[in-house]
């Protein structure tokens, strides 16, 4: 058995300026809008009292407008342009000090997107009048309710420009080192100089926003030294007082001119100069609607780790990185001397308590992101994030679980993601949980979906420990009936059987061509004799089955890449989630795929970031995408669909894929209510809701049963 990972480097004490941290672990900003008109709310402070208590170094505010309501994003974000917003930042410094943390204000001011500017009919603060549009084609995959509360928030008014004036400038540093004040008066111990994803510092730093030719344009020293007058400027104007924290992106992607990272090494050193504490090394994608999962939430574990050691190497103040830093990343990078610092944004909306469970030696209960975006695509909304996994985010009070008072025993119908935190939670509140799945492994469909998006693989090996650390009793290859769950004398049943996937109702729906998520999965898990599958497909699974293979998923996504006995040409039919994603995946693997959607959306219901990036993707790797089809027959060799204008189209295939027609089903409930069982019904059984579907029902019974 191996020895357990420890993390001696990420939760050793730290030290940025004048301020000491108990460990290297540092929420980022993540902008929670929850602030009225500037002023924090308790909401707020809950929040960031949360990741304090649960242990983090340092917890960083989200954007802090420093002359606020003038370039501001959102009127739910702090402001610190005035003496009615100390306050709130001085009852959120000493709510963090009471858990024995340490907080940092973002301070910036939005420039080119500040949308309550916009709102307001003020022009937008810019180095230069924009001579570009952002590339606006992943919209086309935005329902109209997406497309209009985007506009909503900016009310559907169109930017206008003003390029700043030296006047303009002098006056910005002045209201920058006023807003610094206030944040040491309230009793804070850092702020944080926002430098990048285009706002008003990072859009002077770069080319292609800043087409200057005077003293702030042209050469890097120029873009750079409105940044450093501000630094300079706050360092003047605080002291000691507060630790001086620059955020700069190592690089900027999706347009030329963007920053580089040659670049961003010379402007950090630049930035010591003048008196920054640490550099807090991010990344940008320029274009929100093309690039977002590049930057500023990348997609890639470590994505800016390089770039962070990179200017490690030109400084000699801490460095934090940021950009999916997962616990093993972060604690070989310290180690190395690559990083002094780990921001870890969406893990600790995901799990407030990571940083204590690292430093207790408990890193397998921590509860991981699945990197799903649900959480950031309520930013592009001006609402409140949401986690898939973690349903306190934003509702703090909800923790800590109350126990029960009367210990029952609970039978859960189900293995997959819903019937599983059913049953953790539940158990962690003093039930008594058995649960029954008729498969002969845990996971249901989400199993399935590890081998599509690796990233849920660590949920289902979260979900695994946590049900074995709290000894729940789990029965595999147990069909769950009337008779076999009563003869358990449960006090409650829940049931989480998850959805239904019918095959498709048109001509040769039923030919063994045809698999649907359910017999594709049967097929995937070594039981394809109970698949209506043809021979081929049968010997996989029968493959599968006696090599073990396929109880891990990572094994058979590797052995997939060049080992696939599917034919050359696939047929999915339906784009939403499961198809995007099961059409990717095949093209990856070399399979010539063709995507038939009826409605014009893909990707329904990801967020949007991973939908613009999936769909983007999927091209990328050659499928062929058709929308708005409605498929008319399927053959032993093919497909045949119309298009809107009623022309008909086919295509060649060795097997169909249905993902469509997925609903929600519990005939087993309505049997255990008539019997006189009292039941529940959580997850896609109740409602097709995917993960977050799923976890939230879970919770929203399992903490009050």
């Amino acid at each position: 058995m191996s020895k357990p990972r420890t993390f001696p480097h990420l939760t050793a004490p730290g030290r940025i300026g004048p301020m000491e941290l108990s460990n290297r672990i540092v929420l980022p900003a993540m902008d929670m809008n929850v602030s009225e008109d500037g002023v924090i709310e308790q909401r707020e402070i809950d929040h960031y009292v949360a990741r304090a208590a649960g242990g983090a170094g340092l917890v960083i505010t989200g954007a802090c407008a420093i002359d606020f309501p003038v370039g501001a994003t959102s009127m739910k974000e702090p402001g610190l342009s005035g003496e009615q917003f100390v306050p709130g930042l001085r009852a959120l410094a000493d709510a963090v000090h009471a858990v024995g943390g340490k907080v940092c204000i973002q301070s910036t001011h939005h420039g080119k997107i500040a949308r309550i500017d916009t709102i307001n009919d003020r022009p937008l603060l810019t180095p230069s009048i924009p001579d570009y549009e952002f590339d606006y084609r992943a919209m086309v995959d935005c329902t109209t309710e997406e497309l209009g509360r985007l506009a909503a928030v900016t009310g559907g008014k169109k930017a206008t420009y003003h390029e700043m004036t030296l006047e303009d400038i002098d006056a910005l540093i002045l209201t920058w080192a006023e807003a610094a004040a206030r944040v040491a008066a309230a009793g804070c111990d850092a702020i944080e100089i926002h430098v990048a994803h285009g706002y008003i510092l990072g859009a002077f730093l770069n080319r292609r926003d800043n087409l200057r030719t005077d003293e702030y344009g042209g050469a890097l020293e120029n873009r750079a030294r409105l940044a450093c007058r501000v630094i300079r400027a706050v360092k003047e104007r605080v002291g000691d007082d507060l630790a001086v924290l620059v955020r700069v992106a190592g690089e900027e992607f999706g347009q030329e001119g963007g920053l580089t990272l040659a670049e961003s090494t010379a402007a950090a050193a630049l930035f010591e100069e003048v008196g920054a504490d640490a550099i807090h090394v991010t990344g940008w994608g320029r274009n929100p609607f093309a690039d977002f999962t590049e930057g500023p939430l990348p997609d890639k574990v470590g994505a800016y780790l390089d770039a962070a050691a990179a200017i490690k190497r030109r400084v000699s103040i801490p460095v934090i990185a940021v950009g999916r830093m997962l616990p093993e990343i972060a604690e070989d990078a310290i180690a190395a001397g690559d990083i002094d610092f780990a921001a870890m944004g969406r893990q600790l909306l995901a799990d407030p308590e990571l940083p204590n469970k690292l430093r207790e030696g408990r890193a397998a209960q921590v509860r991981p992101c699945i990197n799903c975006y649900l959480c950031v695509n309520e930013n592009f909304f001006d609402d409140t994030p949401f986690c898939a996994v973690n349903p306190a985010l934003g509702t703090e009070t909800i923790l800590p679980l109350l126990p029960t008072r009367t210990r029952e025993h609970v039978v859960v119908v189900g293995a997959g993601p819903g019937g599983l935190e059913s049953a953790r939670v539940l158990a962690e509140r003093g039930h008594r949980v058995t649960v029954l799945d008729k498969s002969d492994r845990i996971g249901g469909t989400l199993w399935f979906s590890t081998l599509t998006t690796p990233d849920n693989e660590r949920l289902l090996t979260w979900l695994g420990d946590e049900v074995a650390r709290l000894g729940i009793d789990v029965r595999l290859r147990t069909e769950a009936t009337v008779e076999t769950v009563r003869a358990l004398a449960p006090d409650h049943v829940v049931v989480a059987t998850g959805a239904v996937r019918p095959r498709p109702d048109v001509p040769g729906g039923d030919l063994p061509i045809v698999q649907t998520g359910d017999t594709l999965r049967a097929l995937m898990l070594g039981s394809a004799e109970k698949a209506d599958a043809g021979v081929v497909l049968r010997a996989l699974g029968r493959m599968g089955k006696l090599s073990g293979v396929t109880r891990s998923p990572s094994a058979v996504r590797e052995l997939t890449k060049r080992f696939l006995p599917v034919g050359k040409d696939v047929v999915v039919v339906g784009g939403s989630l499961v198809g995007l994603e099961l059409a990717e995946f095949l093209a990856h693997r070399g399979r010539r795929v063709t995507l038939l959607h009826e409605s014009q959306q893909l990707g329904l219901p990801m967020a949007m970031p991973r939908r613009w990036t999936a769909v983007r993707n999927a091209g990328e790797h050659g499928v062929a995408i058709h929308r708005n089809v409605t498929v008319d027959r399927i053959t032993e060799h093919g497909v045949e669909w119309s298009d809107r204008a009623g022309e008909q189209h086919s295509a060649t295939a060795d097997m169909v894929l249905y993902a469509e027609g997925t609903a929600a089903a519990a005939p087993l409930a309505d049997d255990l209510r008539a019997a006189g069982l009292k039941v529940e019904v959580v997850g896609d059984a109740g409602e097709v809701g995917y993960i977050h579907g799923a976890v939230h029902s879970a919770w929203k019974v399992a903490a009050t049963l």
